[in-house]
This record gives structure tokens, sequence and C-alpha cells, in this order.
């Protein structure tokens, strides 16, 4: 039986081809058709998704197929473009609109390389390479290109100093302006499932872009800490390396969401004050809630971010908690109804004393000592109550008062073990 691809002249391209040069498993093929109409694509059974040009699911494997295009700047922002998906267009045209070098090669079904602008060239010497002077056209291009370098930093990738600086004149020329909320979340969302988050922050930066996306973080930079505590001294830089630990104890985008604003409180203490950040943890919540409203984040990032900002010196200084405070922060964090939180909140704050020059390999006894206290209070049940006969206004106080004295026997206990 004939496949339809069989009818088309179709190739590789992408992601799919970068890998495999790379030597990874190959998850997703993405493949363009050169001289056909959507007419012929929907004939031989193919089903057209593509909203703003034509791309369509292949009836058996549901890889996408996209016709060549051609695109040309008609007006300011990343969504200003004519496009020509018309049968004249060639490979080379389309593989020429891609963001990146190591993004525009493709083969053909015999298996040859198609390179026409040395990507793979770029893939030995780790080199992120725009493809041509219309990478400018598109200011989501800034966001990509920061979050290739987050993905591959590991691998030894770098921009290229030509790519950094048509970088840095789009920000200057205010087309990183036209970026909408949902496109710089999703950029962002994707960045902090790579392996280096915190090199997308450094390369935004890098450009002039993190100051006109996410001013909140770029304050952070140059604000001093008590050295004491802080050796990097900088807050920015304490806030990649807490980024950059949190990454390595934990895979989940919430966690590395929570270290990289949990100190943006501390780019609003007054100079004065300077290098003391007393009261920055509900500081905190105003920039948060305001960079997650701005960029329409999802709700439980919001609401885990600020938890994050105002408990998190609570479980650094734990061993000053009384009982009843530590029944208030477990309640805080709604860690009964929501115990992932809990460990996400840990995970964070072990991410932020682990991020400081000279204390990276500490362990994290505050930590434990808190999921101690959560397994005996959680121990205490209204179920308990009733079948010692605990009923209506007294189930509150007396549920209350039980896990108060669960957690004083754990914290007792902790003492006495050292």
């Amino acid at each position: 039986m004939t496949r339809p691809e069989e009818s088309l002249t179709t190739h590789l391209v992408g992601g799919a081809v970068r890998d495999q040069l790379l030597g990874f498993d190959v998850k997703d093929r993405d493949w363009v058709v050169t001289g056909a109409t959507p007419s012929e694509m929907v004939a031989l059974g193919f089903e057209q998704v593509g909203r703003d040009f034509p791309v369509f699911l292949h009836p058996s494997t549901k890889e996408e197929y996209a016709l060549a295009r051609r695109e040309r700047k008609s007006q300011p922002g990343y969504r200003g473009f004519t496009t020509d998906h018309s049968p004249s267009v060639t490979l080379e045209e389309d593989l020429s609109r891609r963001d990146l070098t190591i993004n525009a090669m493709a083969r053909n079904h015999q298996g040859e390389l198609i390179d026409p602008f040395s990507g793979e060239q770029d893939i030995e010497a780790r080199l992120l390479r725009h493809v041509s002077p219309a990478f400018v056209e598109d200011p989501v291009r800034i966001l990509r290109v920061a979050r290739f370098a987050a993905r591959f930093a590991d691998l030894g990738f770098t921009v290229a100093p030509e790519t950094l600086l048509l970088m840095k004149s789009m920000v200057q020329q205010g087309e990183v302006d036209a970026l909408v909320a949902e496109r710089v979340w999703q950029e962002t969302h994707q960045a902090l499932n790579e392996d280096q988050p915190a090199r997308f922050i450094e390369i935004l930066r890098e450009c002039g872009a993190l100051a006109r996306i996410y001013p909140e973080i770029d304050a952070l930079f140059g604000v001093p800490q008590p050295e004491r505590y802080h050796p990097e001294v900088d807050t920015g830089l304490h806030t990649l390396m807490v980024v950059d630990k949190a990454s390595r104890l934990s895979p989940d985008p919430l966690v590395r969401f929570g270290a990289l604003v949990h100190d943006l409180g501390k780019a609003l203490t007054p100079k004065e004050r300077l290098p003391s950040h007393h009261g920055h943890e509900e500081a905190g919540v105003v920039p948060i809630r305001t960079l997650c409203e701005r960029l329409r984040t999802p709700r439980e990032y919001k609401e885990f971010a600020v938890l994050v900002s105002r408990f998190h010196l609570h479980l650094h200084r734990f061993s000053e908690l009384k009982p009843k405070t530590v029944l208030r922060l477990l309640v805080g964090l709604n860690a009964f109804r929501q115990p992932e939180r809990l460990q996400r909140f840990i995970t964070v704050c072990w991410a932020d004393t682990r991020g400081r020059g000279g204390t990276e390999e500490l362990s994290y006894l505050p930590g434990r000592r808190l999921e101690g206290c959560f397994q005996a209070a959680s121990g205490v049940s209204v179920e308990d109550l009733a079948a010692d006969g605990v009923g209506g206004a007294k189930i509150g106080k007396t549920l209350e008062r039980r896990r108060i004295e669960a957690i004083t026997e754990v914290l007792k206990q902790s003492t006495e073990s050292g």
C-alpha cells in the first residue's frame, strides 16, 4: 500500500536532525514539504491544523508536515509577517527563515544531510549562531536562544558574539517590547525544564532583555547582602546559584520557579539599610504577584512562589521556632491538604542554603525536622478526635492542641539527639 508521503517531496528538518548529530534519541520528528498545495495535502489524507500557515498531521503517524514557506517582515512584533507557502518555495528558502544554524538542517529520505548554513560545523564548535540578518525580525528568537543556551550548557554551547550583538540591538530598538505575556511565559516554562535554567536568565541579562521582560529579577543584580551569610554578596548572583542548585535537586519547574523569585523583596530594601534585608520575605510578595499577573503564569506558580518568599526564612531558622509556630508554618503551606507542596518548599529552601559561596555541599537538617513534625502532626486526625468523643466547636481547638503536642515531642527528641 502506498504511503501518502511517497507522493510528496519531504525532508526531515529542525530539532530531529540536530539531535541526531548530537547523538540524542529523537522523540519528535517534523517534516517540510516542497512543491505541494494545501488541497493536495488534504486529498492525500493529511489533517490541516496550522492556524497561521499550513501545517498538517500525517494520517497514520500524526507527525507534523509543514509546507515550505517564505516570510517577510510587514510590521513590528513577532506576528508581523506575511507568509508565502506556494509550491515554488524551495527547501533552502524555508531553512533560511529559521532561528539558529543548528536548527536549519534537513535530511532527505536517503539520509543525506542538507546543511546550507553550516549547522553541523556550529554543532562541532558548540556555537548558537543565527542563520541570517532576518533573525532580528522576530523577538521570540531572543527567548529561544536563551532557552537553547540553557538546554545545551552542559555540552559547552555558547552564544556566538555576533548573535549576541544582534540580540542586544533588538532590545535597544524595542522589538522585545512587542512580546506578549503568553509567549514569554511559554518560553520561560520550557527553560525551567532545561538542564541549566539559570543560563536562560544569564543570556537574557547579557543582551539587556531581562530588564525589559523580568525587571523584578534584573533589579536583584548589584544589590549587596551580608558577606557573613552570602560570600557571593550580590543578590542576583545568589539567585542564579539557587536556581542552579534547585535544578540539581529537582526537575520540577515549580521548584525552579520558586527558587528564581524567592528573594525579589531584596530589590526593594532601602539603600540606607543595605546590606541588611530585614523583612524582605513579606516585601517579596508584591513583586511576585506583579510578575505572575503580568505574564499570566498558572495560579499554582504564583501561589507557591508567594509561600516560598513569605516562609523560607522560617525554615532556615527552624531551631528557633516554637511548636505552635511550626504548626502555623505547616498550615500556611497547606501541607495537610497538599503534602507535595511541603516537599517542594523544603527543596527550594535547601537550594537556598546551598546557593551561597562555600556552602554548596551542606545537608539540610531543618528540612528533615520539618518533615518529622509534619508526619507527627498528620498522625492526629479529625477521625481520631471523633472516636474520643470530641465534637462540635471543640474539634478545631482540640486538633490544634494535639498537633502541637505531637510537634513538641518531635522537637524534644531532636534536641536530645543533638
